[in-house]
């Protein structure tokens, strides 16, 4: 077959399934008089002309919020951020008393270490050398 017969045949079978198929039973024409009530599962698609004109007015891209809007996010940045301060002063403890305890181990290791070098050094002959006064 050309490829004029495979376009004919396939525009035909489309022109038929569309003939065929119950898809919608009307389309709303924005003057009729009598608004139609949906059926079926086309309720929760479809809603009527009035509300749909005021559905995309009522909140553009650029219009205010509602002040109770703006309140509800406010409070949820303020928990939000006191939760992050409060983790960041929670982690800032930990890694202070973990410095301060290496900190006293290096300190307690340089004191042995002294102390055994001033006990090696020590011949017995002479009074002790305070290091510090």
């Amino acid at each position: 077959m050309s490829w004029t017969q495979v376009i004919f045949v396939s525009l035909c079978a489309t022109v038929l399934i569309l003939s065929l198929s119950s898809g919608t039973d009307s389309a709303r024409v924005p003057g009729a008089a009598k608004a139609m009530v949906p059926k079926g599962s086309a309720r929760g698609v479809f809603m009527p002309e009035a509300d749909a004109s005021t559905f995309f007015k009522s909140r553009g891209r650029r219009s205010t919020r509602h002040q109770a809007e703006l309140h509800a996010e406010q409070r949820v940045k303020k928990a939000a951020k006191a939760r992050r301060i409060e983790l960041i002063e929670e982690q800032r403890h930990k890694y202070e008393n973990y410095v301060e305890e290496v900190h006293d181990e290096q300190n307690e290791r340089t004191r042995e270490t002294t102390e055994q070098y001033r006990e090696y050094q020590y011949d017995g002959q002479y009074p002790r050398y305070d290091w510090h006064d």
